[in-house]
């Protein structure tokens, strides 16, 4: 799904998984709160940056959604701070990031996460840029920078 500028809380909702494993993804109301004042604007930022539409990855994750995809319990996701998107029209996801963090973004993470960026606007703002590295059959780990 490509976002628009400004996306929805219906496109950051949105999940193929949860519809294939018939899980409820509807965010209460404090976290779509958090979608309308802190996501959507952070990704309507990053697509003026890019030029271009994001390509949706994953946005909101309900608890049951986030174990399904090997989330992280504390993961921004679930509070509605976060998303994963590509940007084909832009670039490799490495190319993103520098971008992003050359253009002097506020974010409070930025990982890239190997064919995938993830950010996240939590509040806490804490600018923390990471590389995800993945190994087959292990949770992936992570190192600081890009």
């Amino acid at each position: 799904m490509i976002l628009s500028a400004v996306p929805t809380v219906e496109q950051l909702c949105h999940s193929d998984r949860a519809v294939e494993h018939g899980i409820d993804n509807a965010p209460p109301p404090e976290v779509v709160l958090n979608m309308q004042k802190h996501l959507a604007p952070g990704l309507q930022k990053v697509s003026e940056m890019l030029g271009h539409p994001l390509t949706h990855s994953s946005g909101y994750r309900c608890q049951r959604l986030n174990e399904l995809v090997g989330g992280s319990k504390t993961s921004a996701h679930m509070q509605g701070y976060a998303e994963d998107f590509i940007c084909p029209a832009y670039g490799a996801p490495v190319d993103i990031v520098h971008k992003l963090v050359a253009s002097g973004l506020k974010f409070d993470q930025l990982i890239q996460e190997g064919s995938w960026v993830h950010v996240s606007f939590d509040p806490r703002m804490r600018q923390m840029l990471e590389t995800a590295h993945f190994s087959a059959g292990s949770k992936p780990s992570y190192t600081m920078g890009a």
